[in-house]
């Protein structure tokens, strides 16, 4: 096996409001040629940073929209979210928890501020991942699946930290996620000079977001906090060293390689199916969800 060597390492974006209750960096699609191709199956990933929201007696967030395609991956870091859709899906994650919702052929849903911590508000820090559907699923039945972090494997590094693990593979340990096609996803939390390693097929969009601390990469790279670091679709290999204690989320997929149209809240392969998707929107065919 060779190393996998980083292609580019992307600081964030100026942040942006999605509703009145996520203030994101957008990495996907984004600037530095990371469109959706670049990172098929991966087709969005927002970064909520860290941001103080003050309480309130009503829960900000996103009201009613829907969504076709694909799945929504929600990994709460910090504060709580409530989500509901229209399919009966829906719940509460707090710090740790992840929210796997998969649209498929189309649902409502919204999603929130948790009741009772939006009174008191906090420090608030998620990411949101699109991941894409193979085109034999994109009509499939929506699913839900709401994955505690009491769920996840934790793979132990000893001195080193952990891996905690949410799809796809770590060594000889799997995560609790159900995926339609390989799709690795995990928490590195290393300890100030820990080390992790790390192996995906050369041909997998890999990247790694770092949610708090700094990292060296295979001993040479330096990638600071909030900053996105894409590979080369070339070797299998790489490591992560963190410089102080650190949590980074990998992400690696194999890509779908199918066309992507996207529209919107909608991402399917062709423009008339894209058409079909307002239609059936339309046409109340995405069921019914109060605000």
């Amino acid at each position: 096996m060779t190393t996998k060597k980083v292609e580019k390492i992307i600081s964030p974006k100026p942040a942006h409001f999605v509703g009145d209750g996520f203030r994101v960096h957008n990495f996907i699609p984004g600037v530095h040629g990371l469109d959706m191709k670049r990172m098929d199956p991966f087709i969005m990933l927002d970064y909520n940073s860290k941001f103080h929201f003050n309480g309130t007696d009503q829960p900000r967030g996103v009201g009613v929209h829907p969504h076709r395609g694909f799945e929504t991956v929600t990994i709460a870091y910090q504060g709580r979210v409530q989500h509901h859709d229209s399919a009966g899906g829906g719940g509460i994650i707090g710090e740790g928890d992840v929210q796997w919702m998969t649209a498929a052929k189309g649902v409502l849903h919204k999603e929130y501020h948790e009741t009772e911590w939006a009174k008191t508000g906090g420090i608030f820090q998620m990411v949101q991942l699109w991941v894409n559907l193979p085109s034999v699923y994109k009509m499939s039945c929506p699913k839900y699946q709401a994955i505690k972090n009491s769920d996840m494997r934790k793979i132990d590094l000893s001195e080193n930290g952990f891996i905690e693990l949410i799809s796809g593979q770590y060594r000889d340990q799997k995560g609790p996620a159900f995926t339609f096609s390989p799709v690795h996803m995990m928490n590195a939390k290393l300890k100030k000079g820990g080390k992790a390693d790390f192996s995906f097929p050369g041909s997998f969009n890999t990247g790694a977001l770092i949610i708090e601390g700094n990292v060296i990469i295979n001993g040479e790279e330096k990638a600071p906090v909030n900053n996105f670091v894409l590979f080369r679709n070339e070797g299998e290999l790489f490591t992560i060293e963190a410089t102080e204690d650190s949590v980074i989320l990998i992400i690696s997929g194999m890509p779908l390689e199918e066309p992507i149209y996207p529209h919107g809240p909608f991402v399917m392969n062709s423009r008339e199916e894209i058409m079909q998707a307002f239609e059936d929107y339309n046409l109340g065919r995405f069921g019914y969800l109060a605000e």
